[in-house]
Order: C-alpha cells, then sequence, then structure tokens
C-alpha cells in the first residue's frame, strides 16, 4: 500500500489536542486540498466559516452537546450548504429543491473528508462534530448565515494528545453488493457485534459492554432531529 491508502485506512477521531497551533501554510494546503475535491456539475456549492473567536468557540461547544474539544482544538470549521452567492449572481436560480439540498451535502462532505485526510497526512487529527446540529438555528444565528445557506457540521482540527485505538468497521461483504442488492448475512453482523464488544473492552479509554447492531438499531428507534427539515426550509432549502 502506498502512503495516501496507508493514511485513509489509518483514520481515528481525535477528541484531545496539544496547545500547537497548526501554521497558515498548513491551514491554507488543508483548504485547498479540500476545495479540489470533485463538486456535482462544479457548482461548488458550499463555504467554510473559520471560527477563531473565542467566545464563539465557547458558544459553539456549547451548543453542540458541550463537546468542550470545540474549544480546545487549534482550528474550528463549520461547513455550510451555500447557494446564496449563486443566488447574488442570478436571482433565477431555484435553490429550494431537495435535490440541490443533497448536492450541497455532499459536496460539503466531499470537501470535508478531503480536508481531513490532508490533516492527517501532516501528522495532525481531527474529528466531525455533528452535535452543530443540535441546534442549528441557533448557530445558524450566531455565525450570521444569510438565505439559501444552512450549517451542516463542525470539524475540530489539531495536534493529537491521545492514541485511539482504530474503530473496526463492518465487514466488506455486508457493504459491497454486487449487480442487485444482496439480502443480509446476520451471521456476519454476529461475527462483526463480537469484535466490537471485544474492541470496546479492550480499548484504553470509555470502556463499556456493547456490540454493534443493537446499539445502532436503538439510536435509529428513535426521532432524529425531526426539526432539521424545518431550519433547512427556513433557509429557502429542500422544500419541493
Amino acid at each position: 500500500m502506498n502512503s495516501v491508502i496507508n493514511t485513509i485506512m489509518g483514520h481515528r477521531s481525535i477528541r484531545a489536542f496539544t496547545d500547537e497551533a497548526i501554521t497558515e501554510q498548513e491551514f491554507n494546503t488543508i483548504i485547498q486540498a479540500g476545495m479540489s475535491g470533485s463538486s456535482s456539475h462544479f457548482m461548488q456549492v458550499l463555504s467554510v466559516i473559520r471560527i477563531k473567536d473565542k467566545d464563539k468557540r465557547k458558544k459553539l461547544a456549547q451548543l453542540a452537546g458541550n463537546q468542550a474539544y470545540v474549544e480546545s482544538a487549534a482550528e474550528f470549521l463549520v461547513f455550510c450548504i451555500d447557494f446564496q452567492r449563486h443566488y447574488e449572481l442570478n436571482e433565477n436560480v431555484k435553490p429550494e429543491f431537495m435535490e440541490l439540498t443533497l448536492v450541497g451535502a455532499v459536496d460539503a462532505g466531499i470537501m470535508a473528508q478531503n480536508c481531513l485526510i490532508a490533516a492527517e497526512s501532516m501528522g495532525l487529527g481531527g474529528v466531525f462534530i455533528g452535535g452543530l446540529r443540535n441546534n442549528p438555528a441557533e448557530v445558524d444565528a450566531l455565525l450570521e448565515l444569510p438565505a439559501h445557506t444552512a450549517v451542516l457540521f463542525g470539524m475540530c482540527l489539531g495536534h493529537p494528545d491521545q492514541n485511539p485505538e482504530h474503530k473496526p468497521r463492518l465487514p466488506q461483504e455486508v457493504v459491497v453488493h454486487t449487480d442487485s442488492y444482496h439480502s443480509l448475512d446476520k451471521a456476519l453482523i454476529d461475527g462483526y457485534d463480537q469484535t466490537m464488544q471485544d474492541y470496546y473492552l479492550s480499548r484504553s479509554s470509555n470502556v463499556k459492554q456493547a456490540g454493534w447492531s443493537k446499539e445502532i438499531t436503538a439510536y435509529l428507534s428513535k426521532e432524529s432531529r425531526p426539526f432539521i427539515l424545518g431550519y433547512l426550509q427556513s433557509k429557502g432549502l429542500a422544500k419541493k
């Protein structure tokens, strides 16, 4: 395997950071790597808010569910769907279609993943912060987002101050289908549940007794931020 694949496959979420800063050159390289990602129809319908203000960092950490590493990371970025620049160029654009909301979310995910891989290749670490969607309207107001622009998620970046174990993923046979969708092989899930139980019991922090399937299906049995659609629609998105 080459160094790119090694970096990708060595990914771990980092939630503890040293006080060392990320240089401007490193930061700019990370952003340029992110912007080099694929973009549907080359629309480039996203924006990134770099949060340097300490008070805003503190408030965002609270809004994200009191995640302290939002404050302690060297950099905190907020990724947003953004059709506002397109609307300012031509008021005939129609960002209210659900398809375009999906495109914005996909483009932002591609850019963010590129940013994280670039950072990890430099010896940095990071973690995605979906918790910003716990209070999207408050985050939106804090960042003064205009119409046709909506918050998606955040990302912490910095120099790692922890060395967590690599979390096992689902077996490839469960995820990859050939020619058509195949039925679930529950024996593979049983094996994966055992793998995850072993992982949780052996890791150095947050040890717990849990398999994957029960934990995830329990999570999916609850409401999942039912206010998100209303928030998106209030920004002129996902209406049709």
